[in-house]
């Protein structure tokens, strides 16, 4: 799953010349990135480390990345 979402980002980043921010994941992908990254042990340290915001969507069948100019860490309700 990392290479793949490594992948997504690095091809992202080539055709617009510039990085993603938001990985839109589904519950069964983000499953499987955790199991891959056992080490990373919360959320938080997950996007750090992804360098992009996490949107959980039973849409995205397949993982895929964006770019939005809102900062989604930085909104509170």
């Amino acid at each position: 799953m990392l290479s793949f979402l490594y992948r997504l980002a690095h091809d992202f980043e080539l055709s617009h010349g510039y990085r993603a921010n938001l990985l839109y994941i589904s519950q069964q992908h983000y499953d499987v990135l955790r199991q891959e990254l056992a080490e990373i042990d919360n959320l938080d340290k997950l996007s750090q480390f992804l360098g992009m915001d996490l949107v959980f969507s039973e849409e995205a069948t397949h993982p895929h990345v964006v770019w939005q100019p809102i900062e989604w860490t930085k909104i509170t309700a």
